[in-house]
């Protein structure tokens, strides 16, 4: 043998070996599976202490991973859905929460952007570049009805924005012909099923009034192909997204498995369940099964959709582990707000509100022998997914984020995430008044614009959120503040015209 061929053997057989070593160390890109649940509370399921809805699968996930306990989103499906796929503050995008609910007139609000314009990088973007096969699966939520005119506006609005009825779907040619930089196909995605500007699935006469709401067969989602065997909204997207996995077991993959469940319209999955879950005792702690009449009925319904939801995410594992893709694959659950049909008397507020219950939500991420098991009380919020995708990825995206990446958090708990404030900024007014918030270790901080009334909560010793001590521990409340007003300063952050702050 020649030298050259000689030398040529060696280096092949070097890079060879490394691949080996890199692939046995964890160093190829993991596959990652996004499930966001829309409108899932807290303590909507097992391992956050429900005792009547049902999440066997999703418990036994949560367990064998970390659950984060105290993980945050926006109080709403839009700012929420916007700071996870862009990475960036609610200010920085101009979406602060869902703009058919803004309330009030142009001086109480910075009215809500309802498209998130091409200038803004989604993780799906980066993702694909690195060669990721991505698909988006269920709510997209992040451009409006009419996003060119939209984007065309001047801002700020004198008045927020409209939608068209469920039913009129006039809109449709002019998404599918010339709205593609605003769709999940423009952002990096292989395919998009199911993902629309709405907010709910119930696209057909009557809205959340109609027979099916959306989640029986036949779908009038105009993004979803219509198949002779669909019957159930939750299960056809879980078929999505196991046949994509399937053709892709070669490749790293990026299932962005935002299912339209358990946002309303409420169905039952099927007589059968609701009438398990009218038997049911409920709850005393959470309230959770504890109403009578017309709305034990909504809840024994909202409780199948959570079962379903729950069966789904069992298919997913056992797809995972029959073809032997789970050592490899990252599981990533959470939900883009707090609850708004179920309960949870433990925390104060449900979707809407800033108070726990609006913007906390039930997390964790699983990945076998990458984690270390447990349960932690490191706050992690939406702003934190981008980085941490980019992190798990292996790249080196150098765009404006707002987050940090949690990876840390795997095998550890570094003091860098432990200490960090956290911030959010609602510029438009729904269930309450526009206010900036800071959150640093376990003390919370609200102030109101309009009027600049503070309210302060410890939060380890009262997550109900019952006793403001924004009076009684004057020190810690000015140093809060003190943050909060910085923060914006350094940030240019809006403030809406009637603001008594600055």
């Amino acid at each position: 043998m020649s030298i050259q061929r000689m030398l040529f053997f060696l280096f092949a057989l070097f890079c060879f070996t490394l691949s080996i070593t890199n692939t046995a160390m964890g160093e190829t890109k993991p596959n990652i599976v996004f499930i966001l649940v829309d409108d899932l509370g807290h303590a909507d399921v097992g391992f956050n202490g429900s005792t009547y809805y049902e999440t066997p699968n999703i418990d036994a996930l949560a367990r064998d991973g970390l659950i984060i306990e105290n993980a945050y989103m926006y109080p709403t499906c839009s700012p929420s859905r916007t700071a996870l796929a862009t990475g960036k503050q609610s200010f920085r995008t101009g979406v602060y929460t869902v703009p058919v609910l803004e309330k009030g007139d142009d001086r109480e609000n910075i009215f809500s952007r309802w498209t998130v314009g091409e200038e803004h990088t989604m993780y799906s973007q980066p993702l694909a570049d690195a060669g990721y096969k991505s698909i988006h699966l269920g709510k997209w939520h992040l451009v409006g009805p009419y996003p060119k005119e939209e984007l065309a506006m001047k801002f700020p609005l004198k008045k927020k924005l409209p939608q068209p009825d469920p039913w009129d779907f006039s809109w449709v040619p002019y998404h599918k012909e010339h709205c593609r930089p605003y769709y999940p196909e423009g952002r990096g995605y292989l395919k998009n099923v199911g993902g629309t500007y709405r907010g709910d699935p119930a696209l057909e006469v009557g809205g959340y009034k109609s027979k099916t709401g959306g989640y029986f067969a036949p779908f009038s989602n105009p993004f979803i192909e219509q198949k002779p065997d669909d019957e159930w909204l939750t299960d056809r997207l879980t078929d999505e997204a196991i046949e994509f996995m399937d053709v892709h077991q070669n490749d790293p993959f990026f299932i962005n498995l935002h299912y339209y469940t358990v946002h309303r319209p409420i169905r039952g999955r099927s007589e059968e369940l609701v009438e398990k879950y009218m038997k049911k005792p409920g709850d005393p702690v959470t309230g959770q099964g504890m109403e009578s009449g017309k709305k034990k009925v909504v809840e024994a319904e909202y409780a199948t959709m959570i079962e379903s939801l729950d069966d789904n995410v069992g298919r997913i594992v056992e797809f995972l582990d029959k073809n032997g893709l789970r050592e490899n694959t990252l599981i990533v659950f959470t939900s883009d707000n707090g609850q708004n049909v179920g309960h949870n008397d433990t925390l104060r507020g449900k979707k809407g509100y800033i108070y726990e219950g609006g913007i906390r939500v039930p997390t964790f991420v699983n990945w076998p022998d990458r984690i270390d098991v447990r349960r932690t009380s490191i706050a992690v919020t939406g702003l934190d997914y981008f980085p941490t995708f980019m992190d798990l990825a292996g790249i080196d995206y150098d765009g404006v984020l707002d987050g940090q990446s949690f990876t840390g958090l795997f095998q550890g708990e570094p003091a860098s995430l432990r200490d960090r404030p956290l911030y959010w900024h609602l510029a438009s007014c729904y269930k309450h008044g526009a206010c900036s918030v800071i959150r640093k270790n376990d003390l919370k901080l609200i102030q109101f614009l309009a009027d600049g009334k503070l309210e302060v909560f410890d939060l380890r010793t009262d997550p109900s959120e019952e006793h403001n001590l924004a009076e009684t521990n004057p020190e810690q409340t000015q140093a809060l503040l003190n943050k909060l007003v910085e923060w914006r300063k350094e940030n240019d952050v809006p403030l809406p015209p009637n603001s008594a702050v600055r």
